[in-house]
C-alpha cells in the first residue's frame, strides 16, 4: 500500500508544471496597448511572459513583490546611438527602462550589419539591439564625400547593399538628409535606391534635411521625408522631431498633415525627445553644404580663401538664426562654453565668424537650442508620435541629459506632473508603438507569449535628474528591468546580467499603426493555423491567448499551448490574407518554442 501511495505521489509531482523563473507580484499592469492598467502578476519562463493574472497559487525562483508599482513592457528606443561599449552594461539605459535599442540612427553606423551583430554579442549584451539600414553609410561609401552624381552602377550598388542589410534583418532604413555628404543627394537619387526596400513593408526613419533654399524650414524637410516615404513604399518617421527656429509654432499644422495621410491609408509616424536641445556636431548643421563638399581639410582650405570665407560666415549666421536660439544657446562640447563666451572673449560680433574660427582648429561637438516648449508638449501628447531619446548605452561621459534622463522625464514631468497624457498613453509610446513601427511581434506588449522585457517602476517618484549641468546624474524610480526573463536591474541597480540579444525582423513583420482589431474569432485562428501548417491529427490545446494585432488584411496572436492540457509552449501566429509574398495569396506562419513554420494557402 505504501509503494502504491508513494507511485501515486510521485505521478502527481511529475504532473504539476516546473516552478517558474520570475513572477512579478501584485502590480498595476499596463500592457502597453493603452488601455487602463489592471493589478495583476506576471509568471515568466524561458525569457517568455506565459501567464497574466491571479496567480497567488503559483511559485517562482525569483518572486518579486511590486505592489503599488506599474508593470510595463520594457522600453524601446527607436533612436539609438549607443556605443558598442556601452551595451555590455547598459546602465544608462536600464535606469531608464529601456531593453532594445534600435541602432544606426540618421543614417550612420556600419554598412555590413551581419559584421555589426557579431561584433556586439562578442561584447555582451546587457539589452537587446537591433539594426537599421544606414543609408549614409551606404551613400559615403559607394559615392565618396562630394557632391558628385552617382551613375547607374553607383546606384545599383547602393540597392544591392540596401537589400542585403534588409536581408540582415535589418528593421528599416534610417537616414540624416540633412548631414553630409548625404546632404548632397536628390529625391529622386534617394528613391531609386530605396526603392528595392518595398517587398520588406518597413519604415524610412529621417532626420530631416533642412536647406537655405527652403528658409530652413522644417515643415518643407517632413515634407521632403514623406515625399521619399512614399515614393519608395515605406512608412515615413519624422525622426526626433523638431519645430526649429523659425518654424516654431508650427506643430499642430505638421501633425495635421500626418493624421491626413494616415487617414488615407498612408501612416505617417514621428519620435521625439523631451528636450527643446539637440546635439551633433558643430559643423553639421551651421556650416552649409557646398563648403563641406569634400570633407574637412576642403573645407579649411575654403575657410582661408576670403571671398569664400565671406560667403561662409552669411551663411552660418543665416542657419543659426533660422534654424537654432541663438549664440547662447549652442554650448560647445570640448570646453563646456557657450558660443556666446566665445565670441565675447575673441571680441567676434558675428556667430558665424566665431563658428568659423573654432573650426579652423577644433572640430567639437555641440549642444544646440532650438525649439518651443509648446510645440514639444504637443508632440509628446500625439498618439503617433513614439518617444525615444536620440542617446543610448554609453560607455564615457556623456554631454546631453536625454542619455540618462529620456523616458522618466517624460514620465514624470509630463504624465505625473503636467498631466499632458496619461500613463496608459505614454507607457504605449514608448512600447506597442514603436514596436509596430519596427515590425515586431512579440515585444512591445504583456501577454502570454510575448518575449519577458519588463519594467517595474514607481509611479510617485519616478523622474529624470540629468542637467545640462550634470547629465549623468540617473533618473530615479525605475525599480526593476527585466530582459528576455533575466533581471537586469534589481531594486535600481543593475544586477550585471547580459541577456540581452541581437534581435532580426521576422519576414512576417510589417510597419503598421499600434491599433486593437475587434474581437472574436481569435480562438478559433490559432487552432487553424497549427492545423493548417503542423496538421489536423494533433489538435492544439491552448492554455492562454495574448493581444491580437492587426494591419489590414494582416493579423498576428501570441499565447501558449501545447497538445496536451497542461503544456505552456510559447506560439506566435501570424495571418495574412492577401500575402503580396505569395502572389496575394493567403499565408499563415507559426511559431512554437521558437520553431517556425509558413504556408502559403489559395488565392482568395
Amino acid at each position: 500500500m505504501r509503494i502504491v501511495l508513494l507511485l501515486a505521489l510521485a505521478s502527481s509531482l511529475h504532473a504539476q508544471p516546473a516552478p517558474y523563473d520570475v513572477l512579478l507580484r501584485g502590480g498595476t499592469v499596463v500592457d502597453g496597448t493603452g488601455r487602463p492598467g489592471v493589478v495583476a502578476d506576471v509568471a515568466i519562463r524561458s525569457g517568455v511572459i506565459v501567464r497574466v493574472g491571479n496567480l497567488s497559487t503559483l511559485k517562482a525562483t525569483t518572486e518579486l513583490d511590486v505592489r503599488g508599482r506599474m508593470v510595463a513592457p520594457g522600453f524601446i528606443n527607436v533612436h539609438s546611438h549607443a556605443d558598442p561599449r556601452g551595451l555590455a552594461s547598459a546602465f544608462n539605459m536600464l535606469t531608464q527602462g529601456v531593453t532594445t535599442e534600435l541602432l544606426n540612427a540618421d543614417g550612420g553606423g556600419p554598412v555590413d550589419l551581419t559584421v555589426q551583430a557579431n561584433q556586439l554579442r562578442q561584447g555582451g549584451l546587457a539589452v537587446n539591439v537591433a539594426a537599421s539600414v544606414p543609408f549614409n553609410s551606404i551613400w559615403a561609401s559607394v559615392n565618396g564625400l562630394s557632391d558628385t552624381r552617382p551613375d547607374s552602377a553607383q546606384r545599383a550598388r547602393m540597392r544591392t547593399l540596401v537589400r542585403s542589410g534588409l536581408e540582415a534583418g535589418a528593421f528599416g532604413i534610417s537616414a540624416g538628409l540633412d548631414y553630409k555628404p548625404a546632404y548632397f543627394s536628390s529625391v529622386a537619387e534617394v528613391i531609386d535606391v530605396l526603392a528595392v526596400a518595398k517587398p520588406w513593408r518597413t519604415f524610412f526613419t529621417n532626420h530631416d534635411r533642412l536647406t537655405p533654399e527652403s528658409g530652413y524650414s522644417s515643415l518643407v524637410g517632413m515634407q521632403e521625408t514623406m515625399t521619399v516615404g512614399f515614393g519608395a513604399s515605406m512608412v515615413p518617421v519624422f525622426t526626433h522631431m523638431k519645430l526649429q527656429g523659425r518654424s516654431q509654432g508650427n506643430a499642430t499644422r505638421i501633425l495635421d498633415t500626418m493624421h491626413v495621410e494616415s487617414q488615407r491609408g498612408r501612416w505617417v509616424a514621428g519620435d521625439v525627445y523631451p528636450y527643446l536641445s539637440g546635439q551633433t556636431m558643430l559643423v553639421a548643421l551651421i556650416i552649409p553644404g557646398w563648403a563641406q563638399d569634400g570633407g574637412v581639410e576642403k573645407m579649411r582650405a575654403r575657410f582661408a580663401d576670403s571671398a569664400q570665407r565671406a560667403r561662409i560666415v552669411r551663411e552660418a549666421d543665416e542657419a543659426i538664426a533660422a534654424r537654432f536660439t541663438g549664440a547662447a544657446g549652442i554650448l560647445l562640447g570640448d570646453d563646456n562654453s557657450t558660443l556666446q563666451q566665445y565670441m565675447l572673449g575673441a571680441q567676434i560680433a558675428s556667430p558665424g565668424e566665431a563658428v568659423v574660427r573654432i573650426l579652423e582648429t577644433r572640430m567639437p561637438s555641440a549642444i544646440l537650442g532650438f525649439g518651443a516648449e509648446a510645440d514639444l508638449v504637443r508632440l509628446i501628447a500625439d498618439p503617433d508620435i513614439i518617444i525615444a531619446c536620440d542617446c543610448g548605452a554609453a560607455s564615457q561621459r556623456v554631454a546631453h541629459p536625454r542619455f540618462f534622463g529620456t523616458f522618466p522625464r517624460v514620465l514624470g514631468r509630463y504624465v505625473r506632473e503636467q498631466r499632458v497624457l496619461p500613463w496608459e498613453a505614454a507607457i504605449r509610446k514608448m512600447t506597442w508603438l514603436p514596436a509596430s513601427l519596427m515590425g515586431l511581434l512579440d515585444r512591445g506588449l504583456i501577454a502570454p507569449g510575448m518575449a519577458a522585457d519588463l519594467v517595474v517602476f514607481d509611479s510617485t517618484t519616478v523622474l529624470d535628474h540629468a542637467t545640462y549641468a550634470n547629465p549623468t546624474a540617473p533618473s530615479t524610480g525605475i525599480v526593476h528591468v527585466v530582459v528576455n526573463g533575466n533581471v537586469a536591474l534589481r531594486d535600481g541597480k543593475p544586477t550585471g546580467a547580459q541577456s540581452g540579444r541581437t534581435l532580426q525582423r521576422p519576414a512576417e513583420g510589417i510597419s503598421r499603426p499600434a491599433v486593437l482589431p475587434a474581437p472574436g474569432g481569435v480562438e478559433k485562428r490559432v487552432r487553424d493555423a497549427f492545423a493548417l501548417t503542423v496538421g489536423p491529427n494533433r489538435p492544439f490545446r491552448i492554455t492562454a491567448i495574448g493581444i491580437a494585432q492587426q494591419a489590414g488584411s494582416w493579423w498576428s496572436i501570441t499565447g501558449v499551448g501545447g497538445y496536451s492540457a497542461n503544456e505552456e509552449r510559447p506560439f506566435t501566429v501570424v495571418y495574412h490574407d492577401t500575402d503580396p509574398r505569395h502572389g496575394g495569396n493567403a499565408s499563415v506562419s507559426v511559431w512554437l518554442d521558437g520553431q517556425y513554420t509558413s504556408k502559403p494557402s489559395r488565392r482568395r
